[in-house]
């Protein structure tokens, strides 16, 4: 078992980064983005509740059905998408390696 995953981030101005992440450390895609220094705000750190880390999956990657709290801050958001999702609800593991999200606007 690996304790790595690669995932691409698109940022705003459609700049494609190669990130690596480790499986190991209970992280997810905002925590991820934010270590890399993208524009990633993550408000309430985590906890869905401020849309500030909103992408859309851009990949076929199969994701966990979306929680009642993932789904009530999307229904707030702006610019939400049928493949929105919060980056700070998507665990890094093994079944997300190869994932390909694209950064909400701000």
């Amino acid at each position: 078992m690996k304790n790595e995953i690669k995932v691409t981030i698109i940022d705003r101005e459609g700049v494609s980064h190669e990130l690596v992440g480790p499986t190991d450390m209970n992280m997810n895609i905002m925590e991820l983005c934010r270590a890399y220094d993208l524009p990633v705000i993550g408000e309430c750190g985590g906890m869905a509740l401020c849309a500030t880390c909103q992408c859309y999956l851009e990949s076929e990657t199969e994701l966990h059905e979306q929680s009642d709290a993932e789904l009530d801050m999307l229904d707030q958001a702006f610019y939400v998408k049928p493949n929105s999702r919060l980056g700070c609800q998507i665990q890094l593991s093994e079944s997300i390696e190869g994932i390909v999200l694209r950064l909400a606007p701000e």
